[in-house]
């Protein structure tokens, strides 16, 4: 079965890259995006959300902000203006700029840039979910030579 080749890079480093990957899941401008190989060229604009990808029983999630996704034969590639792993989000700085949004939210202060305000508190909401998932999902294999599902067949 064909892969992908995969890479996910930030303006400050390579965030991820490997040439195994059998799914990408993204969250573009107009909704989340599924890539599988052979998949037809694309170049589209990403949002803010949680970017998977899978490698077998292997899942691995980051918060991504913003930039772009190309797929040409095979190959995919993220430019995302920001990029966490999810092992590299720190939860408490997290959780204490989220607060601290949604309190200057409450205050209203005059000259308040809302949108910059309500980017602060969906950036924080999506490290939080993306490093929360990280930590609750156990990493579990299949025993090899045993089928994931029973069919009557078998």
């Amino acid at each position: 079965m064909a892969k992908l080749q995969f890479e996910l890079v930030s303006p400050e480093r390579i965030v991820y890259s490997d040439d195994g990957v059998e799914m990408v899941i993204a969250p573009g401008a107009d909704g989340e995006l599924g890539i599988l190989p052979n998949h037809a060229p694309l170049l589209t604009t990403l949002g803010i959300g949680e970017l998977r990808i899978r490698k077998g029983a292997e899942e691995e999630s980051f918060a991504v902000g913003g930039g772009f996704l190309e797929v040409l034969a095979n190959r995919v590639i993220v430019m995302a203006d920001v990029a966490e792993r999810a092992d590299e989000i720190d939860v408490a700085r997290a959780e204490a700029a989220g607060e601290r949004a949604e309190r200057r939210y409450r205050e209203m202060p005059e000259g308040l840039d809302i949108a910059r305000l309500q980017a602060a508190v969906r950036r924080s909401s999506l490290r939080l979910k993306v490093a929360r998932r990280r930590r609750r999902r156990p990493r579990m294999e299949m025993p090899a030579g045993k089928p994931s599902v029973r069919h009557p067949d078998v």
